[in-house]
């Protein structure tokens, strides 16, 4: 069952204003009815004032009535307007990030030059206008800009990012490869290609000419020798 907008403030004007119990008032307000005994009682932490329902769209004046008449009648909360949908036009950014819109849009140019300025427009919330003066360095701030992750800046997430570079990279014909894990991949190959190495020296020489020294890491990486067996 639908709940009034604010319940503790809808059950005070409800003891306030109307002879309904309080059974009825705590299932239309969605609260126990302890609470709205405490209400009544005015031992609340803090000072409740009332918010009618009637003018709020919530009830009206014929279902009180109808309560009031019958304390096992149970209210129907009216049914509210629709809310409305934002469906076009840029995202909302909150005002406290709207100043690091120029940090994320000079960092999808600089890095994704592929991007179209409708791409950016859309996924920062910015207009054409200040993403065509971020590109031709026209921009009034120009000087304090410097180029950041948007996601980092909490202007979009990662996902909605990843799928923008994407579609804009295979509409331009652009082969996008994952590097985020190239410089771990080069350390362990250099790291396996070293033990190797260290493998073979110690087939060849021995152990005494080892070049390195055995550790616990790599002791169970070197081929056995006859004095091992």
């Amino acid at each position: 069952m639908a709940q009034p907008l604010m319940p503790h403030a809808t059950a005070s004007w409800l003891v306030d204003n109307t002879a309904l119990s309080f059974e009825q008032i705590a299932e239309f307000c969605g609260l126990h009815i302890l609470e709205v005994q405490a209400i009544a009682d005015e031992n609340t932490p803090t000072k409740l004032i009332g918010r009618d329902p009637i003018r709020a769209g919530e009830l009206t004046q014929a279902e009180i009535d109808k309560g009031q008449a019958n304390a096992d009648y149970r209210l129907i909360q009216e049914k509210g307007p629709e809310q409305l949908r934002r469906t076009k036009g840029p995202r909302y950014t909150p005002v406290s990030k709207r100043q690091d819109k120029p940090d994320g849009i000079a960092w999808i140019i600089r890095n994704h030059p592929e991007v179209t300025d409708a791409q950016i427009s859309k996924l920062i919330g910015t207009t054409k206008t200040t993403i065509a003066a971020i590109r031709d360095r026209s921009h009034w701030n120009i000087a304090n800009i410097t180029p950041k992750d948007p996601v980092t800046l909490g202007l979009s997430s990662q996902r909605e990012l990843d799928a923008l570079i994407a579609v804009a990279a295979k509409k331009a014909g652009i082969s996008i490869e994952d590097t985020r894990f190239d410089a771990d991949r080069a350390e362990l190959l250099d790291q396996l290609r070293a033990e190797r190495e260290a493998a073979e020296y110690l087939a060849e020489h021995g152990e005494e000419a080892a070049p390195v020294e055995i550790t616990a890491e790599n002791l169970f990486k070197r081929p056995s020798t006859p004095r091992d067996e």
